[in-house]
Parts: structure tokens; C-alpha cells; sequence
């Protein structure tokens, strides 16, 4: 079968491509924005890529069409589509007609750490010889690849809470079926699609209604967003979760950038994790992927050793440098509460050094101007705070520096790349947050400091 996809190099469309080539049809996809690592990753594959959205990309005639949430009506190859009554449907219902009817799902949700709790728990599994099949958003560096069909009966899934398509409105993961399931945490997200947070919630109920009675629901003690959600039903047991704080299952820091904790379990020692991973949020997401793993019947001990082992996921605070004493870093920061803990989690470890924090406010809700207080709050880690407000910015930034006085308003990458060369300094961290390609300054500015080097 040749199946067409729309939005291909998004990351969870492409992560279909590979689950659709590897069962093996005929795969093609057009998508704007075509560009590493998914374009690579894809192309290796053996899967044609089509940059613009155009009637013709639908010659030869595929057999079906799946269609991104990102394409809406009048898109020129949408419009085709329809007009020739093509065969359509959603990424996620396809995923579970073809994927996921048969599998035990495990189902990471929430608004933060999706990606890297997705992809831990993978590779827990992977390491006990279960081969699991798995969709990550994002791609995991144990694996290099974001998606694959998997030899078990497991399939892991981040489960986003974004819509399926412009026929199907619902969240992606009421699609999914889980039996064992993850809520990290919870808070206001996709401002383009959900009016409120209670609206976010609702459709969390709705993927809580059809996890089985004999599942697992893995939840934070002290998030009262998802606690509400909890309230309005829930019909399968819960593992309540916590860092330095009474619950069933416990994470006790021993090194406070969190590269050290141990699990605690009903009160007792089940282990210790050592590990390269900072901060407070990337601590629960592995005691989030333990206590999954222990719902198939993996020890906690197997899984700390496998996590030990663990070493996270593209772009998630990913060193792509370190040139004449700088540290750079790429960040897929899409959220203002994945800003601070990020940014705590360096300071921790470096201490006193300079952090620069370089932010494309490029996710919907950031571009809404949403958050633009907590926006600025948190980057209040950051020696200084390096904003980018291109001209297609809904919103002023400069609202920002009433909240915090240590942010620059930079409307060009030239202007960025100018001022945080004049404020180079021996071991210092650069962390360039953003959910998109950022113009290209990841290897500009490391051409620069290249330079910098050879003039020297």
C-alpha cells in the first residue's frame, strides 16, 4: 500500500512514517518545514520527502492519506484530497487500528517530560530483552531512531493531548487504549486549541475512562491539576508519586542537581540512580518510568540499572559544543515551566558560572503570549536572558523585562549572535531553547566561536 503523509517531519507523523515503512507499504509525505534531525532520520529510511503542500504530490494516487493535525482546510493539498476523494485518516486512529488494537500500550501524558519519560521507559524495557515497540516525540539517543513497530506484545507511546486532525478534534491519546498510564503533571498548554485549563481536563478524563480496571494510573501526590482530573471518576488503581515527600513511591535526592537519588517504594530502599541527567523534572520522570516498568513485572532494581545507562533524548539539553570554554546546548523548550526547571537544573550543577539563556518563544502558547509573566520569571536562573522576537511575533516581549530586568529583546539572529559574543567568558553555559530549527543559529554561533579560536 503507498500511504501519503501530511506534515510528515513533524514528530509524531514521522514517527508513523517509520511504524508504516517498517510494516512495509509504500512510503511518501510533504510537510513546509523540512529539516533535521526527522528530515535525516526519515531519508534514511528509505522515504521520499516533498517540501510545500501541492496538488501534485498526490500523483501517483496513494492508497490512503494520513493527515497532521497542523493542516486545516483551504491548504492546497488538502483541498486536493477531498476533491478527489481520497482515502483519509488521522495519524493516531491509524496508529490504533494498525498498531495498537493488539498491544499492552504503556502511555506516557502530560504537559512536560512526555518525550524523555516516553523514551526511558523504552529503554528500561529494551534492557530487559522485551523489544518494545515505541512513538517518541523526539529521538532517543540509545536508539537514534523516534519510532519502531517493536517483536513483543509492549508498545510505549507519548500520549499528546493535541488534536488529531481538522475532522477529529479529540485528543490524540483517547485514541491509544493504554493499560498502564503516566500523568506527569499538568498545567494550561496549547492555548491555539484549548480555551482553558479546564478544557485540557476534560479530555484527560476522557483518556482516563478507557483505561481498564485491572491497569495502572502512575500520578504525582501533589499536583492538584491532575488530582481535579482524578476526581471526576476513575475506575482503575493509582501508584501516587513524589520527590522528597511521603507517597507510595518516593525519589529521594541525594545530590540536589538530582544526578543522584534513590527509589523508595512503600518505605523501602529499592535502589540508587546514578546518572548524567539534571534537575528535579528529569528525577520524576524516571521514578515515572519505574513504577510503569514494574507494572509488567520489572524489578525496580533492573530498571535503575537500566537508566544508569540511559542518555536522553535529542535536543533535551543535548551539549552540540564546547568551544573555547563554552558549553552550548540545545534545549526543546515549548513551555515556560520546562524553562525553569531546565534552568535550575544547570544552575545546580555549575554554580556560580555564567548561564545564558538564548529563548525562541516558538510553541503556540508562548507565541500567544500566553505566559509571558512566568515567561520571564523563568529565566530568572540565567546570568541573562536572551529573547527572540521576529517580526511574525503576536505579542511585544518587551512587556517581559518589567518581570525581569535581566532580559534582551533581540528582533534579529544577527543582533543575538552579536551580543552573546560580547559576553563570552571562560566556562560559561549557552542554552538555546526552542521547539524549531531557530533560524540556524545552532551552528552559527559555533562557526563564530570556531573563528574566534582561529584568530586567537
Amino acid at each position: 500500500m503507498h500511504i501519503h503523509i501530511l506534515g510528515i517531519c513533524g514528530t509524531f507523523m514521522g514517527g508513523l512514517a517509520l511504524i508504516a515503512r517498517e510494516l512495509g507499504h509504500q512510503v511518501s509525505g510533504s510537510d513546509e518545514n523540512i529539516y533535521p534531525p526527522m528530515s535525516n532520520q526519515l531519508q534514511q529510511q528509505g522515504i521520499s520527502l516533498i517540501e510545500g503542500y501541492h496538488a501534485d504530490n498526490l500523483k501517483p494516487k496513494p492508497d490512503l492519506v494520513i493527515i497532521g493535525n497542523a493542516l486545516s482546510r483551504g491548504n492546497e493539498e488538502v483541498e486536493a484530497v477531498l476533491n478527489k476523494n481520497l482515502a483519509y485518516i488521522s495519524g493516531a486512529q491509524w496508529l490504533s487500528e494498525q498498531v495498537l488494537q493488539k498491544k499492552w500500550v504503556l502511555a506516557v501524558a502530560g504537559t512536560h517530560g512526555k518525550t524523555t519519560t516516553t523514551s526511558m521507559l523504552s529503554w528500561i524495557l529494551e534492557c530487559q530483552g522485551f523489544q518494545p515497540g515505541f512513538l517518541i516525540g523526539g529521538i532517543p539517543l540509545n536508539f537514534e531512531v523516534s519510532a519502531r513497530l517493536g517483536k513483543s506484545d509492549f508498545f510505549v507511546i507519548e500520549a499528546d493531548e493535541y488534536d488529531c486532525a481538522f475532522f477529529d478534534k479529540r485528543s490524540k491519546f483517547v485514541h491509544y487504549r493504554p493499560r498502564t498510564l503516566v500523568l506527569n503533571n499538568l498545567e494550561y498548554d496549547h492555548a491555539d486549541i484549548f480555551p482553558d485549563l479546564a478544557a485540557i481536563q476534560r479530555q484527560f478524563h476522557h483518556l482516563l475512562r478507557i483505561v481498564p480496571s485491572d491497569g495502572l494510573i502512575i500520578a504525582p501526590e501533589n499536583n492538584k491539576n491532575i488530582k481535579a482530573v482524578l476526581q471526576m471518576g476513575c475506575w482503575t488503581p493509582i501508584s501516587y508519586t513524589g520527590i522528597n515527600q511521603k507517597s507510595e513511591w518516593e525519589a529521594r535526592l541525594l545530590k540536589t542537581d538530582g544526578t543522584s537519588f534513590e527509589i523508595i517504594f512503600r518505605g523501602q530502599s529499592q535502589g540508587i540512580v546514578q546518572w548524567r541527567l539534571i534537575g528535579d523534572h528529569n528525577v520524576y520522570n524516571a521514578l515515572s518510568a519505574i513504577v510503569s516498568a514494574r507494572h509488567i513485572g520489572i524489578l525496580p532494581d533492573d530498571a535503575i540499572t537500566a537508566l544508569g545507562k540511559f542518555k536522553n533524548v535529542k535536543r533535551r539539553m543535548e551539549v552540540i559544543a564546547n568551544i573555547n570554554g563554552v558549553m552550548i546546548y540545545d534545549d526543546f523548550a515549548h513551555h515556560p515551566t520546562a524553562i525553569k526547571t531546565t534552568l535550575a537544573g544547570l544552575r545546580q550543577q555549575v554554580g556560580d558560572k555564567k548561564i545564558i539563556a538564548i529563548v525562541e518563544p516558538r510553541s503556540n502558547t508562548m507565541r500567544l503570549g500566553i505566559h509571558h509573566q512566568t515567561l520571564a520569571e523563568s529565566l530568572q536562573e540565567a546570568d541573562i536572558a536572551i529573547i527572540y522576537q521576529p517580526e511574525t511575533l503576536d505579542w511585544d516581549l518587551l512587556a517581559l523585562i518589567n518581570y525581569n530586568p535581566q532580559i534582551k529583546i533581540c528582533v534579529t539572529l544577527e543582533d543575538i549572535i552579536s551580543y552573546v559574543m560580547s559576553e563570552i567568558s571562560p566556562d560559561s553555559h549557552w542554552v538555546l531553547m526552542s521547539n524549531g530549527s531557530f533560524g540556524g543559529i545552532y551552528q552559527r554561533l559555533q562557526d563564530e566561536l570556531h573563528y574566534l579560536k582561529t584568530i586567537k
